[in-house]
């Protein structure tokens, strides 16, 4: 292999090819940075949902469900930004635990509203030590934290946008 086209392969003549952002290299890879870091988060998340005997997908919704008891379907959706068809089997299981409750409406037959059961509001304080350990775990200060959920955020607009 020819000299400067080995220097372009190890990734040491970035520059001249667009810098990081034109490198091929896996460690420069924004997806991978992020794909790597949200499995090892959410494997982080693992033991202690265990003990709340919720899935990680489960705990988003009870975590929107604990900021708002009333919702519907259509409303959680977009709050998590799923679609109806994949939340169906979380809520069939979330209510077969005896955590929520589905109800169709009364003047609208095709929405359904989310309520939580006595249960799935006391869980909510067991729930409470999962942000402080997991905050615990990243080992982030509370600017960096903020900076990361912000360009995080910044991220998924833009990419919802184009």
């Amino acid at each position: 292999m020819r000299q400067e086209e080995r220097a372009v392969n190890e990734g040491t003549d970035a520059t001249a090819h667009g810098g990081a952002r034109g490198s091929l290299q896996l460690r420069d890879q924004l997806c991978f940075a992020l794909y790597s870091a949200s499995r090892s988060v959410t494997a982080r998340y693992r033991p202690l949902l265990d003990e709340l005997n919720l899935t990680y997908p489960q705990y988003l919704v009870m975590l929107v469900l604990w900021e708002q008891d009333e919702i519907s379907v259509r409303g959680l959706g977009a709050a998590l930004q799923l679609e109806s068809s994949t939340l169906s089997p979380l809520l069939k299981r979330l209510e077969a635990a005896g955590l929520v409750h589905r109800e169709r409406r009364a003047d609208d037959e095709r929405s359904v509203t989310l309520t939580l059961t006595p249960s799935g509001l006391a869980l909510r304080d067991r729930a409470r030590a999962v942000p402080l350990a997991m905050s615990g775990a990243m080992g982030l200060t509370e600017e960096q934290d903020e900076t990361v959920k912000e360009l995080l955020r910044l991220i998924n607009d833009n990419v919802s946008r184009s």
